[in-house]
């Protein structure tokens, strides 16, 4: 835990101006009407239990307080993106770790980095659902394992991506999304749930050998029917990328 202790970092609240509560406002706004017909029932109710608003900006300590209790885990401010083995460290130790930042109001439709707005309200609601996050920290615990082998972690980013970032699951309602970057974008949130993209259900070996693009929407979207799917799907992923790694050190 020393490289993780070594750069611990506060959320200042007092220091959001009336432009940062704002624009958090007019992005919660935005945003949440569509999500009862297009978010997954787990991250509605993940809202609730946190009690996030468009009101005003959430207080990493009185949420932590709350993810504590429910799971365990708890929100670790970070300045902005950090390197993959903070990265991975933090969510093994299941501290998630989120920017304090958010947006300015011309940039409302397009930032080159993810802010708090995506960080906190797209992925934290998910923290209250036990076998998300046994998923996110058994991945992550992988992500220690491989760190100093590019072609693993990348592998791994790969499942990140098609299940944390851009995942679906079927519900009794139907589609539902769960994955934070399009519940984060108004946009993507009517797109992966059209016609128009690809749709496939959650395969280990697909995911591994499909790519992905994180400058436009996506063309691949991968199903899941439960969460509890996506844990019991951890000793595959291991044994998938050991898999791909032996081959390639074959190959070469």
């Amino acid at each position: 835990m020393e490289s993780i202790n070594n750069k611990i970092m506060k959320q200042n609240y007092e220091n959001y101006t009336a432009e940062d509560q704002q624009v958090w406002k007019i992005l919660f706004d935005r945003q949440f009407p569509a999500l009862p017909k297009a978010a997954t029932k787990e991250f509605l109710t993940g809202l609730e239990k946190i009690d996030f608003t468009g009101e005003a900006i959430p207080n990493f300590e009185e949420t932590n307080k709350i993810l504590r209790e429910l799971t365990g885990w708890e929100i670790y401010a970070v300045p902005g993106i950090v390197e993959d083995s903070l990265f991975f460290d933090l969510m093994a130790n299941k501290k998630f770790p989120a920017t304090t930042w958010v947006r300015k109001m011309s940039e409302l439709d397009y930032l080159e980095e993810p802010d708090m707005f995506h960080d906190v309200f797209a992925h934290i609601p998910l923290l209250t659902n036990q076998a998300f996050v046994d998923f996110l920290q058994a991945i992550s615990k992988f992500g220690q394992e491989w760190i100093d082998d590019e072609w693993a972690i990348h592998l791994l980013s790969r499942i990140y991506w098609f299940t944390i970032e851009f995942g679906l699951i079927r519900e009794e309602e139907g589609l539902r999304i769960y994955g934070a970057g399009i519940l984060s974008s108004s946009g993507e949130t009517k797109f992966s749930l059209s016609d128009e993209p690809n749709h496939f259900e959650y395969d280990v070996d697909k995911i591994l050998d499909t790519p992905y693009r994180k400058d436009k929407m996506q063309e691949n979207y991968f199903i899941i029917d439960s969460y509890e799917q996506l844990y019991e799907s951890i000793p595959e992923i291991k044994s998938k990328i050991e898999q791909k790694l032996k081959e390639r050190e074959t190959v070469a």
